[in-house]
């Protein structure tokens, strides 16, 4: 499948077959100590989410991290890491400091922030967030599945995407929220946190300050909305696991004990 990506202007796009996919990784984890290097099936989590990021196949795929044991523990099961700053405050900076290291010449139009806590994350969500970005006037692609749980709606951990459905699988993002929304009768869906950037949309992103909704709600994605950028989003049949605690852990490694 080819990808479009560049400005809006009527001119020729440039022909996009692949993103540089970049896994922010810091080894502060209040919750699960050393999170990056916890041991599933006998690989660290951080080799996991490579790997599952690799069988994506969508391009270059690369470890941001700030500690040295992260950036050893991918390089010795033959992933590529960079070191990046320790005082990042998101993983959007980490992502735009690793793509300026690795790829200076910016032969890269997109870059895919994966984050290094979703282990079982399938391959064809991965390129589901890439997906929106055949339309050159999508800034960021991202992906959401519905919430089919009840107690789920309510809680202000599973963010909603507010969106309005365009062909197929892709939406267009109207505004992302903890509450439970929109109201009505019809599906309410979860918002995952994997981000397609066009690069200049993610170096325009990264110099905005903090705005009165994202503060309000503490999510970061509506930086991006109330700046004026584009987010298309992918709808997926279900969410990744994400690993935060001890038992997430747990749950993870009795899966891959399984396979």
């Amino acid at each position: 499948m080819l990808f479009v990506a560049g400005g809006r202007s009527s001119a020729p796009e440039p022909v996009v077959t692949s993103a540089l996919v970049v896994i922010p990784s810091r080894m502060a984890a209040t919750r699960l100590p050393q999170k990056p290097l916890a041991d599933i099936a006998g690989k660290p989590m951080i080799v996991r989410v490579l790997e599952q990021a690799l069988a994506a196949d969508i391009g270059p795929v690369t470890v941001a991290c700030d500690d040295l044991r992260i950036l050893e523990a991918v390089r010795d099961h033959g992933g590529a890491a960079v070191m990046t700053r320790p005082d990042h405050e998101s993983g959007s900076d980490r992502i735009h400091e690793a793509a300026e290291l690795i790829d200076p010449d910016g032969r890269h139009d997109v870059i895919l922030n994966l984050q290094g806590d979703v282990p079982l994350i399938a391959p064809e969500a991965i390129r589901a967030a890439f997906a929106p970005l055949a339309d050159p006037a999508v800034d960021i692609g991202t992906i959401m599945t519905e919430i089919r749980d009840e107690a789920d709606k309510v809680d202000p951990s599973f963010v909603k995407a507010i969106a309005s459905p365009l062909s197929g699988a892709r939406h267009r993002a109207l505004y992302f929220t903890r509450a439970t929304a929109p109201t009505g009768p019809g599906p309410l869906y979860q918002h995952i946190g994997v981000y397609a950037y066009r690069r200049k949309a993610l170096s325009t992103f990264v110099t905005l300050a903090p705005s009165p909704l994202e503060k309000r709600e503490k999510l970061e994605q509506l930086r991006a909305l109330e700046a004026g950028m584009r987010i298309d989003i992918s709808l997926i049949d279900s969410a990744p696991m994400d690993v935060n605690t001890p038992q997430d852990l747990e749950r993870v490694r009795k899966v891959f004990a399984s396979l």
